[in-house]
């Protein structure tokens, strides 16, 4: 027999959800430039402009995947219980492997834009060009690391989603709902060649499905077998 459990934990677990989504989103959305697949030479210029609000910024967007990542291991240690655990421990561990691995990407993107404004002040065009060789192989990496964390997280995703549906410990849409955006999440990666800017509106809709997780997990509740309630 299951219950609903709606207690302190619950709402730890789904503001976290809601704030996790509001530093991811608010800190990308607000950002003055973007980077893009690569760091490209006129990206210094243009976080020059304005470099202390888009450091600032980045720190925000890359709080938001830190504090998704606590989302993700606060509902574990709700729901990682028998027979749960088996669907729910490797989904939500995928997901945090892709969530940090994103925000390790990021990190890298935040201390080279930043760090390259004050390298590359006064370059000529060749020296640039030198700088840009330089850290090539680190820019390829990274890239690497955005691609593989994506897949990391779409992968968990559909697990994630296979134990609410299962199991019905929130609303089966929304089981349905986060199978489904794992399964395009990956097919994505894997069968596009050029992804970097069709990816773009599943962040967007990996923000709402943290908003709507915050959200249902606080009114709603979560359902638990009684005996582990």
């Amino acid at each position: 027999m299951y219950v609903t459990k709606k207690d302190f934990e619950t709402s730890f677990t789904g503001w976290t959800f809601i704030i996790g989504a509001l530093l991811l989103w608010l800190g990308w959305m607000i950002m003055p430039h973007h980077i893009g697949e690569y760091i490209e030479a006129g990206d210094f210029a243009e976080i020059g402009k304005n470099v202390w609000f888009w450091i600032w910024m980045y720190r925000v967007h890359i709080f938001g995947w830190v504090t998704m990542g606590v989302a993700i291991f606060a509902f574990v240690s709700m729901t990682s219980l028998r027979p749960h655990r088996v669907l729910v421990i490797p989904g939500a561990g995928m997901i945090i492997i892709g969530t940090f691995t994103l925000a390790i990407a990021s990190a890298f993107f935040y201390n080279f834009g930043a760090e390259g404004v004050g390298r590359t002040a006064g370059m000529s065009p060749e020296e640039l060009s030198i700088y840009l060789n330089s850290i090539l192989s680190t820019n390829q990496y990274v890239t690497c690391f955005i691609r593989f964390g994506r897949i990391f997280s779409g992968v968990g995703f559909m697990i994630l989603g296979a134990a609410l549906v299962k199991w019905k410990i929130v609303s089966s849409w929304l089981g349905w709902f986060t199978i489904l955006f794992g399964l395009v999440a990956m097919c994505v990666i894997l069968f596009i060649p050029v992804n970097f800017e069709v990816y773009k509106p599943l962040f967007h809709i990996k923000a709402l499905w943290l908003v709507v997780m915050g959200v249902t997990i606080l009114t709603k509740g979560i359902q638990l077998p009684q005996s582990n309630t």
